[in-house]
């Protein structure tokens, strides 16, 4: 059974339940966003509906939901969002990926699975900062960080994603944390309909 799973973990999860999972997931990240935003946290909190999505409907679910976030986003508040697209996909996919192998079966590894998104987020979105903003991130936490590195003689580069990855680590772990219990806390039938052991109309 855990062969076949891994087997078909890259298929393509096109149901109608899916599909109206993707605006849901768009939803929370937006809200996520904001709430952050006016409350002035350390934190981004914009990928929350991503990896609930990536964890209920796989990969391809998963970084549709984080593609389509970031363009809505950037259409409807701002702009900088269409830069950080790949991020979000790659978000989708590693989370989608991860949970369908057994990631989130306890909490302890749903944290592992939360700093392994971290660094695959700090690695994609590091280029992005350094070519548009010159190594910062726009967090004031890791901007500190990064004024005092590049004060140091830090190269811009390491700097910058020593800036992005402590915002990261705290930014997607708590993500993922989040979103684990939210996954944990919907029904199983629920879950199991994403998982194909129920019947829902496929596309």
């Amino acid at each position: 059974m855990a062969a076949q799973q891994k087997k078909n973990v890259w298929a393509f999860r096109f149901t109608t339940l899916s599909l109206v999972l993707i605006p849901v997931a768009v939803g929370i990240n937006y809200v996520g966003k904001l709430f952050a935003a006016a409350l002035k946290l350390p934190l981004w909190l914009d990928s929350i509906g991503t990896v609930l999505a990536g964890m209920l409907a796989g990969p391809w679910i998963g970084a549709i939901s984080g593609g389509v976030n970031n363009i809505i986003f950037g259409i409807t508040a701002d702009p900088v969002s269409f830069w950080y697209l790949i991020t979000s996909i790659v978000i989708g996919l590693l989370v989608g990926y991860l949970a369908m192998t057994g990631w989130i079966r306890d909490f302890p590894r749903a944290v592992v699975l939360g700093l392994i998104v971290a660094l695959a987020a700090a690695v994609v979105s590091t280029p992005i900062n350094v070519i548009l903003w010159e190594g910062t991130t726009g967090n004031v936490w890791g901007d500190a960080l990064y004024t005092v590195l590049r004060n140091g003689g830090t190269p811009v580069w390491i700097a910058s994603f020593i800036d992005e990855l402590v915002v990261d680590l705290l930014d997607k772990v708590a993500t993922v944390i989040i979103s684990f219990l939210i996954f944990k806390a919907l029904p199983q039938r629920l879950v199991g309909l994403f998982a194909g052991e129920g019947q829902v109309e496929k596309l």
